[in-house]
């Protein structure tokens, strides 16, 4: 490895610290998203108080109600919980507004080690459905509802109003993580006017924190919506939006999602959900076990006749690519409902990584019942291995230059003066030119890893596989590993030490020193004196890197530190297997053969030489001109 190489790295590193910094809020930007929080709870409350005014206006006056009323019988029922339920799913409806209450995921414990993970419950989540009739306003929250056809998959919820007409709810529960629901109205069409087709969707929800460390779910938590003609937008993770239109009030959106890091709450509609949709998304604060509030303000189609119900779909689950990729098998909706962009797996390119090999092979070692340390293993051996070639190629550029290092020492021995650095160069390029050696080839291939290096940093987080996964001394590979705690927030540490963190930077720092180690036999002149400030870089880099991924997940800084690991190992076998007499004679020998016949010269080797002419003409130039 040479200069150009350890640059490479920096540029890596850079790249993944700027990204992690880009992500993670200011203190002005914490500042200010307190001052939001604090403005919108002053705003709800007032809101809430002009609602309860309203309210008691309403109850008093002897004007027309702007609430529809049932009869007495069924608006005084006491309301009653339905569960439905399969292998994968429990859902508690009530009576009293409908909807959805509670959900509970089974098979996945919560992250007190407690059996099934409880999604929301009646305190989290509220949905309504509102109609604005002629002289009513119809709000499915107020209403209480009686249940026929009930089974574990199935039940109708009916709501009786006075006139005789009906508010009907189906609800339909599929084999794992889908639920079909349709709402129609029964004798109503007279109540509406001839023109109203849309049916009001208001839906909250407090994200639960699921797992060990909020500051790191919290980064992978957001409300996500899904184009109707295909792609995904959401929210930044760590800003807060109150009352956010949507960002393209052309383009209609199909399905909206809650989303926390490993599950997700999808609402899809049928036909769309409109243009105008309002959303909210404010960050909660570090303790209170909670991630996010969310918040969607949408319409849907809404038939007054009743003939044609008005259809939605909803997924509570987990994100789980494969898993979200097949369960839209289950829609009736006949959409290509790319559910699986829920998961984030980077930039196109990174995508690309992650679609097609990443998850193939996550998934074919997965299936062999292989603990999930040892698939990170593997992966990364794998990985080593596909980027062996660009590393040995990167290693031996760094050896030729080394072992020129004598004959450049030589060629410029006399360009000491600080004046002379140009002609120091100059020597340094022709002789490489010469030899056909490229100091920046060791570069490139190092760049060219960068994108699997980005890949991994979004693929780890998101597989849900690694949750609950023990490892060694590690108790769950999806969070941070601490080994010791603390109760208070410590500025840009946290509240905690991971383990497999500390072990990544110790790491990072042994491999800095011995590639730095590396670089003193190739070092000329000038290069010397900056490879002086690269090391202090080199060095300061771990520390960087442990205020960033202290928060981070145990496997995903068990990945990096098992990489330097191997790339280390591969260092060192490359060093004790490189002649470098030999490597010297081989590069006698391409200079004999160029100078020969120039035609075999690189393409690089020739740039370099054509560069370097340019230098000597240009410096014959000004010469002259000084001369004259």
């Amino acid at each position: 490895m040479d200069k150009n190489t350890i640059i490479g790295f920096v540029l890596i590193a850079l790249v993944l610290i700027g990204y992690s910094w880009y992500t993670k809020p200011s203190d002005e930007q914490l500042a200010a998203q307190r001052q939001q929080d604090s403005i919108a709870a002053v705003k709800l409350e007032e809101a809430k108080k002009r609602a309860e005014a309203q309210a008691q206006q309403a109850a008093t006056a002897n004007t027309q109600p702007t609430t529809l009323v049932q009869d007495s019988a069924m608006a005084t029922a006491k309301a009653e919980n339905i569960v439905l339920k399969n292998e994968k799913l429990a859902l508690t409806l009530s009576t009293k507004g409908g909807t959805v209450n509670k959900v509970v995921i089974k098979d996945f414990k919560d992250k007190d080690g407690k059996k099934d993970v409880t999604l929301f419950d009646e305190k989290d989540q509220k949905l309504s459905y509102l109609l604005a009739a002629k002289s009513v306003n119809i709000n499915s929250s107020d209403l209480n509802f009686a249940a026929s056809n009930k089974s574990d998959s199935t039940v109708t919820l009916t709501a009786i109003v006075n006139g005789g007409g009906k508010v009907v709810f189906d609800y339909t529960l599929g084999k794992d993580y889908y639920l079909h629901f349709s709402l129609h109205t029964e004798g109503m069409a007279g109540m509406f006017a001839p023109d109203y087709n849309r049916l009001s969707i208001n839906w909250e929800d407090r994200c639960r924190q699921q797992e060990r460390g909020y500051m790191f779910e919290n980064r992978y938590s957001t409300l996500t919506y899904h184009y109707k003609e295909g792609g995904t937008d959401y929210f930044n993770e760590t800003s807060n939006y109150t009352d956010e239109p949507q960002d393209d009030e052309e383009e209609a959106i199909d399905w909206i999602a809650f989303k926390n890091q490993f599950f997700s709450a999808v609402m899809i509609a049928k036909t769309d959900f409109g243009t105008d949709g309002r959303f909210t998304s404010i960050c909660d604060e570090k303790g209170s076990k909670y991630l996010k509030t969310y918040e969607a303000k949408t319409k849907t189609t809404f038939d007054p006749s009743g003939k044609q119900p008005t259809e939605l779909e909803f997924y509570y689950g987990p994100n789980d690519f494969r898993l979200l990729q097949s369960v839209q098998e289950q829609s009736t909706f006949g959409k290509d409902l790319e559910l699986q962009k829920l998961i984030y797996l980077g930039w196109p390119i990174v995508r690309l990584i992650n679609r097609w090999f990443t998850i193939y092979v996550f998934d074919w070692l997965t299936a062999l019942g292989i603990p999930m340390g040892i698939v990170i293993i593997l992966i990364t051996l794998l990985l080593k291995v596909i980027t062996y070639p660009m590393v040995k190629k990167s290693y031996m550029s760094s050896a030729k230059m080394r072992v020129l290092k004598p004959k450049l020492d030589a060629a410029t021995k006399q360009y000491d003066k600080p004046e002379d650095q140009m002609q120091k160069q100059q020597a340094m390029m022709q002789m490489y030119s010469q030899y056909g050696v490229s100091p920046l080839s060791g570069c490139l291939p190092m760049l060219i890893q960068m994108p699997i290096w980005i890949a991994m940093f979004n693929f780890v987080p998101n597989a849900i596989q690694l949750r609950g996964q023990s490892f060694l001394w590690i108790d769950d590979l999806s969070t941070y590993d601490p080994i010791i705690e603390w109760g208070t927030n410590i500025w840009l540490i946290g509240d905690h030490l991971s383990l497999t963190c500390i072990l990544f930077c110790i790491g990072n720092l042994a491999y800095s020193w011995m590639t730095m180690r590396q670089q003193k036999d190739q070092m000329v002149g000038q290069q010397a004196e900056q490879m002086k400030m690269m090391q202090w870089m080199m060095m300061l880099m771990p520390l960087m890197f442990f205020f960033m991924f202290n928060d981070y997940s145990a496997g995903l800084n068990f990945y990096y530190f098992i990489s330097l690991f191997f790339s280390a190992a591969i260092m060192w076998a490359l060093r004790k297997t490189t002649n470098d007499e030999k490597l010297l004679a081989k590069l006698e020998a391409r200079k004999a053969e160029m100078k020969a016949n120039p035609k075999k010269m690189s393409g690089m080797a020739k740039r370099l030489a054509e560069l370097q002419k340019q230098a000597e003409e240009l410096q014959k130039q000004k010469q002259q001109n000084w001369k004259q």
